[in-house]
């Protein structure tokens, strides 16, 4: 089989850039509070990882799995939830941190998942986001990215479990 690398969309030198930028305003926002931090898994971890060194604050790392895509490269529509967080949410601040938003499928169903936990506040962290794939209401409150509706994978987000590694983000050559 013959594997290939994408091209590179956005460099590990402008995501390291926009990674530190965001950590610097979620510490600012949460100056002198613990922060309960949910990575969205498989594809947000990379994204995480470097985001949580950035934050300057206490922080719980929590994980949850939900998707809409399976191998596929559109949303089924259909969110299936695989794994929870393992500690209380209630009265706390959660930030979660997501890969990519383009429905708003995802994470909006999980935005709500969490607000059944009553915590103190819950906020969003995305890595990406397509404006004009939306079709539910989100809130984005840290955004590394906006990009067109392009398939990119690379920084943790794949192709059917390929890609994940690339330290930078890509887009799949057409015609390969």
């Amino acid at each position: 089989m013959n594997f290939y690398s994408p091209e590179v969309f956005i460099s590990e030198e402008d995501i390291a850039i926009r990674v530190q930028t965001l950590g610097n305003a979620i510490t600012k926002d949460f100056a002198n509070e613990e922060l309960v931090v949910i990575c969205v898994l498989k594809g947000a971890f990379v994204f995480c990882s470097d985001l949580i060194k950035k934050i300057n604050l206490p922080l719980r790392i929590e994980f949850l799995s939900a998707s809409s895509y399976g191998d596929g490269t559109v949303s089924s529509g259909v969110l299936k939830m695989q794994m929870d967080v393992s500690c209380s949410l209630e009265g706390r601040n959660v930030l979660l941190v997501e890969d990519i938003v383009d429905t708003g499928l995802t994470i909006s169903e999980i935005v709500k998942h969490i607000e059944n936990h009553n915590p103190k506040s819950v906020r969003v962290a995305s890595l990406l986001y397509k404006p004009e794939k939306l079709k539910h209401s989100v809130t984005i409150d840290y955004l590394a990215f906006e990009i067109e509706d392009r398939f990119v994978v690379g920084y943790g987000l794949d192709y059917a479990g390929r890609f994940r590694e690339l330290p930078y983000l890509g887009v799949l050559n057409a015609g390969h």
